[in-house]
């Protein structure tokens, strides 16, 4: 395996040699040494920019996730004006991320021998956050977002390991979407002109609880503190 180009940057050249190994590793480890030798470089130059080796490959993952991001239609026209849509498409992306970088995604969620999760984890989170706010703020989650996020995280990561597994096989999209609409319909209100899509005081308070993290709030830092207490509270599913 040739090195790569001496001129582009230390930095430039440890990422690109992290992700090649990373890309051919299959489920073998990437060395140090392989990331140095490919990349022309020695040891602490990697610790130098990276800290370590994890730090290196964190990167390296996060990078080609932005990337998948930024090569996708800008939103906009195309966007879904459907909190719920929104939410059905931010799966859609994580699930063909992962499926079309096996190897990527094995490493985000298969933490073997690592002291943390890697940084793509909470990228993935915070992008199915922000995209549960919207409806959030409609009134149209039965759980509070943070709630709903941990849910769909993992769920869908459950679908893309078990679709790669499978990679022998052609892809299975209709388990993803299955699983994706099974959540949507725990998560999520009915939609609207029925009867079980009237507002309850659970959908109330995680709309409301919203919009103090949207658009602040007139009370002091104690008062507002305790508003979202109150209304995380209201907002569980009631046992009776």
């Amino acid at each position: 395996m040739s090195t790569i180009a001496p001129s582009a940057p230390v930095r430039d050249r440890l990422l690109l040699a992290g992700a090649r190994l990373l890309e051919e590793a299959g489920d073998g480890d990437v060395s140090t040494r392989a990331v140095c030798e490919l990349a022309g470089v020695q040891a602490p130059a990697l610790y130098h920019h990276f800290g370590s080796k994890q730090g290196l490959l964190d990167d390296v993952v996060s990078h080609g996730f932005r990337r998948f991001l930024a090569a996708r239609p800008a939103a906009g026209a195309d966007a879904p004006s459907d909190p719920v849509d929104a939410i059905r498409e931010a799966w859609d992306i994580h699930v063909q991320f992962g499926v079309e970088h096996p190897r990527f995604y094995g490493y985000i969620y298969t933490p073997v021998g690592r002291e943390t999760p890697c940084r793509v984890v909470s990228e993935v989170e915070a992008m199915i956050l922000s995209t549960l706010e919207p409806a959030a703020l409609h009134g149209q989650l039965t759980i509070p977002p943070a709630e709903a996020a941990r849910q769909i995280l993992a769920a869908s990561s459950g679908v893309v390991l078990a679709l790669i597994a499978n990679s022998n096989e052609s892809v299975d999209w209709e388990l993803s979407r299955r699983t994706r609409d099974a959540i949507l319909a725990s998560i999520t209100w009915p939609q609207a002109d029925t009867p079980e899509s009237a507002p309850t005081v659970s959908s109330t308070a995680i709309a409301l609880d919203a919009a103090l993290d949207s658009e602040g709030s007139p009370l002091g830092t104690a008062e507002t503190a305790l508003l979202h207490a109150w209304l995380r509270d209201l907002a569980r599913p009631s046992k009776a």
